[in-house]
């Protein structure tokens, strides 16, 4: 045993080239692992790899505010990586499963990737449901994570088909905690931004929504005429196929376009009743599902339903109508009513009052 230790040793010594050197050390330390008792510790194979190939996830729901990422260079640059960058294997490179803010460090500070020869400590993971658990689990172990990308995580994993129970298992929370985030989420990339006009917001979800939404077995409850309501699952939603909820300009526009555009509809009052005539009449399930609810701002829903209409732009680009006078979102308010109340009507609902419009101007233009 003796022996072969000193043949690796003179043979690692031998070898002048950065690069290779690690390169065998991996290959040492992977041979060892695989004899290992603590195989199935990821800690027990930490391997060096080239940051360049490591990239960054889609779903780190910790932020670190740039005081924070100082004191962590600091800490890296006295202490050295003290905790490896748990990753897996992609295509081109590998993922970061934890240690984001880590492997930032690395990738940004020329003193650390210096000290390290441009490698970061890596350990591996499985698959991608498991990498997320995973990131929320590393991140809550230390208590801190971000409650909005929380909801966003919960909201994915939901799309999966991860039942709340499962949720809750995995990322170790309570039934009423993983509730409360789909309820702050709600698919809350579809309504909830503050920075906006109170009159063109969107109310969350209720839980009558979110049971529809999130709905466990899978059922379909097409109709529902309590309080009036006519209830649908989202998959059936017109406007959630036509990207209303994306967080993301459709393809070729930027996001300063999009509210541009936005705003440009809604000043123009002929073309944005045309296309609200159309939405009312080819979006059925859409309308069905939210002109219904008469606790939410529909005014702001029709506007918002017409732009991804006509452009494909999501909701989350409403900001357009900021860009707008007093007088114009008078006027695109009024419109929107028209066409509420012509869809009520057909529906054979009441008629809804002109006070629903909340930002009416001093001078009354109607």
């Amino acid at each position: 045993m003796r022996r072969i230790l000193r043949e690796l040793t003179n043979k690692l010594s031998s070898v002048n080239d950065i690069d290779e050197k690690i390169s065998l050390m991996n290959e040492i330390k992977l041979a060892i692992h695989n004899l290992s008792p603590f195989k199935t510790e990821p800690v027990d194979c930490v391997l060096w790899i080239k940051h360049e190939s490591i990239k960054a996830n889609d779903y780190n729901p910790n932020s670190v505010a740039p005081p924070e990422m100082e004191l962590l260079r600091k800490s890296i640059h006295h202490d050295g990586y003290t905790q490896p960058v748990v990753t897996w294997p992609i295509e081109d490179g590998r993922e970061v499963v934890d240690g984001f803010h880590r492997t930032r460090v690395c990738k940004e500070f020329a003193d650390i990737q210096e000290r390290v020869h441009g490698y970061l400590p890596i350990e591996e993971n499985s698959d991608r449901n498991d990498r997320i658990a995973s990131t929320i689990r590393h991140n809550r172990a230390r208590g801190k994570h971000n409650i909005d990308s929380m909801s966003d995580i919960v909201v994915e994993l939901k799309k999966r088909n991860w039942s709340s129970k499962r949720i809750g298992s995995e990322l170790g929370m309570d039934p009423d905690e993983v509730l409360r985030l789909c309820q702050i989420s709600g698919l809350t990339e579809m309504f909830s931004n503050d920075e906006f006009s109170k009159s063109w917001d969107i109310d969350i979800l209720s839980d009558e929504d979110i049971e529809l939404v999130f709905n466990e077995d899978n059922i379909e409850p097409d109709k529902d005429q309590k309080d009036g309501r006519i209830l649908h699952t989202y998959e059936k939603w017109e406007c959630h196929k036509a990207g209303f909820y994306s967080n993301s300009p459709p393809d070729g526009l930027t996001k300063e376009e999009c509210e541009i555009k936005y705003s440009e509809l809604l000043s123009s009052t002929k073309t944005f009743g045309q296309v609200l005539e159309k939405v009312i009449v080819n979006w059925k399930n859409s309308c069905e599902h939210y002109l219904t609810n008469d606790s939410m701002n529909r005014i702001a829903w029709l506007g918002q339903a017409a732009c991804c209409y006509k452009y494909g732009i999501p909701s989350t680009f409403r900001n357009g109508y900021n860009f707008l006078t007093a007088e114009q979102q008078y006027k695109a308010d009024r419109v929107a009513l028209k066409y509420l109340n012509i869809w009520l009507v057909r529906n054979g609902l009441e008629k809804v009052d002109k006070e629903i419009i909340t930002n009416k101007p001093k001078a009354d233009i109607y």
